[in-house]
């Protein structure tokens, strides 16, 4: 294809929010809100074109472009495999759901946040399409701003600590990742994926490039102990950062380990796998046990998901297909899961201004419909068998056990924990006595929070019974992975 489609789909967000920058609309007009989903579903629509257009049995990157763009040193290079689309087809989904939910929860400046979610959408496509390091590292943390003003702005009383918090923590992380790229392109003379792929890193220095890029994904992923900029910044931030933050940001770092640990630096992802298990555990257990400790519903979901994101890392350094794919599907079925509890969270708190679990209980007997989407949402969480959340913990975890039995059995720990806290929050929220007389006058969900949990559960349940079309998209581009990680292995690194 000659047509720039890569290009067409991480801008054309871009150039939306410049539109309604520069429209002049009244006050109270919606102009703003029609502009801004229109784009985005129009992206979501050429998203799915170009997953269905991939070709599935190729490894190789397709839709391939490349300009020159600082005088043949940095290279604008987009392409996409088998990985990259599924995480590029979650943000166009998630982003419409995210400008719908504004409608009820934004209530000032709803223009300026929709500008922010639509440029935010530009960086989180422009991370999962760059074929350069420094492509990447660009839009890496050009997504920082935007999400910077989403919390700080229109977050809650604490938004500005959580905001900067949120901003340190995360541009730290990545300092050493630029020094880094600057020290790869010393070696090799070049900034592009798939030619420091075949060039390969000399193994005396993949330790040490593998921690400089470990120290911003353990951030971003969350890794523990570096995980506690997260509650604060879910709980502060607006129903659609908590959103974006939960289905797509965490899942950039997720991203980067399959990008490039794994495949750059592999004599060091093996040499370091022990301090990832090590890590990846205390996620998963310390994690869930502080979520059954949690009063506010947004702090135990934000918890859950770096619990969650634990099965993630381990899957991924198992090096093992099951393991891999696990740990990719994890990452979709979780951009759901998480997305849909934020939102529902979001359709009581735009109603009680609550968090607090103890506002609430006994929500079945006067919302049902939402008490339904909820259940399945939890269910969800916790893996049930049936649900898009058990396949992704199931295929980690058999990995797991093929690598060791011991940190699987372990992990398999948090699956229980996992139940005890969701089934927890589901009983005191939806089931109970109702204290709070408040809740008997509140009305059930509307048309436009059904339009946004009901497609998210659609799929969770469809994914749960389902799972080829995902499993199928990654399956040559992981076996690609493993067996260049396996060579690698083999010859100790060297050419």
């Amino acid at each position: 294809m000659n047509f720039p489609i890569l290009t067409t789909l991480i801008f054309l967000p871009l150039i939306s929010s410049i539109f309604i920058f520069l429209s002049k609309g009244q006050k109270n007009d919606n102009s703003a809100i029609y502009i801004s989903l229109f784009s985005s579903l129009a992206t979501f629509i050429l998203s799915l074109f170009v997953w269905f257009s991939l070709d599935l049995s190729s490894s190789d990157f397709q839709f391939l472009e490349e300009k020159s763009w600082i005088n043949d040193f940095i290279k604008f290079k987009l392409g996409v495999d088998g990985i990259s689309i599924l995480f590029i087809v979650l943000t166009t989904f998630i982003t419409p759901i995210c400008i719908i939910s504004c409608v009820n929860s934004v209530k000032t400046r709803i223009k300026e946040f929709l500008i922010a979610i639509l440029i935010l959408e530009t960086f989180m496509l422009g991370v999962f399409c760059s074929l350069d390091l420094v492509v990447f590292y660009l839009f890496f943390e050009a997504g920082l701003i935007p999400m910077f003003l989403i919390i700080g702005v229109w977050g809650g009383p604490k938004r500005v600590y959580s905001a900067f918090k949120f901003f340190l923590f995360t541009l730290l992380g990545s300092v050493l990742m630029l020094a880094a790229i600057i020290f790869i392109y010393w070696l090799t003379g070049t900034t592009d994926i798939t030619q420091i792929y075949e060039i390969k890193i000399p193994k005396e220095y993949q330790n040490i490039l593998w921690l400089a890029f470990f120290s911003s994904f353990a951030v971003k992923t969350p890794m523990w102990p570096v995980h506690t900029w997260l509650p604060d910044a879910h709980v502060e931030a607006p129903t659609a950062g908590s959103v974006i933050l939960a289905a797509i940001l965490l899942k950039m770092a997720g991203y980067g380990f399959l990008r490039f640990s794994l495949p750059m630096f592999p004599l060091a992802s093996e040499y370091f796998t022990p301090l990832i298990f090590t890590l990846s555990i205390i996620a998963i257990i310390y994690t869930s046990l502080v979520a059954l400790m949690q009063e506010d519903m947004k702090k135990l979901i934000a918890y859950s998901s770096v619990a969650h994101m634990g099965y993630v890392t381990l899957g991924i350094f198992t090096f093992t297909k099951q393991g891999i794919e696990g740990s990719i599907f994890q990452m979709i079925s979780h951009g759901l899961i998480s997305a849909a509890l934020f939102l529902c969270v979001g359709v009581v708190y735009d109603r009680l201004h609550s968090r607090m679990i103890s506002t609430y209980g006994g929500l079945v007997n006067y919302l049902p419909k939402y008490s339904f989407l909820f259940i399945i949402f939890a269910l969800a969480g916790l893996g049930l068998p049936g649900t898009s959340g058990f396949l992704g913990e199931f295929l980690v975890l058999t990995g797991a056990f093929q690598k060791n039995y011991l940190i699987a059995m372990i992990a398999t720990f948090g699956v229980v924990l996992g139940a005890a806290y969701m089934l927890w929050l589901s009983k005191r929220v939806i089931f109970g006595n109702t204290n709070n007389s408040e809740i008997k006058i509140l009305k059930d969900v509307n048309k436009l929070e059904t339009l946004m949990l009901v497609p998210l559960g659609l799929l969770v349940i469809y994914f749960g019974f389902y799972p080829v079309p995902l499993i199928d998209t990654v399956n040559f581009s992981v076996d690609n992975l493993i067996n260049n990680y396996e060579i690698a292995i083999k010859s100790k690194g060297l050419n």
